[in-house]
Parts: C-alpha cells; sequence; structure tokens
C-alpha cells in the first residue's frame, strides 16, 4: 500500500495582507518576501539590556538630532521586501515614513540587536545581509545577553563593514557613527548571566 502525502501550498501574502494582519495580531511577526514569520519572545536579560541602551542614549543625546525606538517600530527594507522589528534603532534627523501615518520607517543610522540562542545565526547573517542594503545604515551593533559580548560593525568611508569586538566587563562601546560611548557595566545592569 503506498500513502501518499499532499502537501498544502504556500501562501504568499502581499505587504498589505501582512500590515493588515499585523494590525490585528496579538503577537509580532516578521515579514519575509511574501512569507509572514512569527517572532520570538524575549527573556528578562534581553529586556534588561535593551532598556539600558535606550535609557543611556536617551539621556546622553538629549537635546540632539536623534531619535532612538525600541522594538515596537517596523521597519521597512525594500530592496528584500522585509517587515522588520529591530530591537532599537537610531535615526538621525527626522523619521523617513513607508506608507501612511508613522509606525513604518525606513532610515535607521544605527540598528541594535540583542542576540538570543534562536535568533542569533540570523542576527549575524542573512539579517545583516537585508540591513545593509539601507543606504543610512552605518553602524549595526550585536550584544551577547548571556556574557559581555559586543559586535560592532561599522561602514567606513570606503562603504566597507569594519567590525569590532569588546568582550570584557569592563570594556566601554564607543560608537562610529554618533558621538557617543558607554560602558559595559551601564549596558549589562541588572543582568544575571547563567544557564
Amino acid at each position: 500500500m503506498v500513502i501518499m502525502q499532499t502537501q498544502t501550498p504556500k501562501h504568499y501574502y502581499s505587504p498589505e495582507e501582512y500590515l493588515q494582519l499585523e494590525e490585528k495580531s496579538e503577537f509580532k511577526n516578521e515579514y519575509r518576501d511574501g512569507k509572514i514569520v512569527p517572532m520570538t519572545g524575549g527573556t528578562t536579560n534581553h529586556n534588561e539590556i535593551a532598556g539600558n541602551f535606550y535609557a543611556n542614549f536617551k539621556l546622553q543625546m538629549r537635546g540632539k538630532n536623534y531619535k532612538i525606538y525600541m522594538g515596537d517600530v517596523k521597519l521597512w527594507i525594500p530592496r528584500y521586501r522585509i517587515y522588520t522589528y529591530p530591537d532599537e534603532m537610531v535615526i538621525e534627523g527626522k523619521p523617513k515614513y513607508e506608507g501612511t501615518g508613522n509606525i513604518i520607517v525606513t532610515n535607521p543610522l544605527m540598528i541594535i540587536e540583542v542576540l538570543s540562542k534562536s535568533t542569533e545565526n540570523y542576527d549575524r547573517t542573512t539579517k545583516f545581509r537585508y540591513y545593509r542594503s539601507i543606504p543610512e545604515l552605518k553602524e549595526y551593533i550585536m550584544i551577547d545577553q548571556y556574557e559581555y559580548f559586543v559586535e560592532q560593525f561599522a561602514k567606513n568611508s570606503q562603504g566597507q563593514w569594519v567590525l569590532t569586538e569588546y568582550e570584557s566587563a569592563d570594556s566601554v562601546l564607543f560608537l562610529q557613527s554618533i558621538e557617543f560611548q558607554i560602558p559595559f557595566n551601564d549596558v549589562y545592569e541588572g543582568v544575571e548571566f547563567g544557564e
């Protein structure tokens, strides 16, 4: 006896369908060129790190021409037809919006991702390739939530992405695209390492 398996056809969504579904969704989803991908939930360490960076940036950069947004603001990457929610984005000047309204931006100068076990490979590879297609992007920061480790990619004047790694508790992260620095004890305040 032969058992035949039938595959259900994959449904590809238009950007408009995704945006309508996402508006009503209880959970955040990414849109990747026709596919809707559920996003994983965060940990307390993830939340501490993102909150610490955000608070320090807001305080130090008060009155300067930068805006920082946390994980609820959508980013549109037209070249790859991606809607995503970076953990944090910094925009110089005014945000450029995709479509009408003020919920989808297109022009981050810097993106920060707090790495988790389920997303770190994607954040380091394919997602970084998507991010590099954004003309305004000059810096990409990946912060490890399990140990003192930060990877900083900064775009130099020749258009090359240069990596700087920080991996000790007494490190200080110096941004390349913005005059801003933050010691690791501020980045990792309230974080408890361990399995």
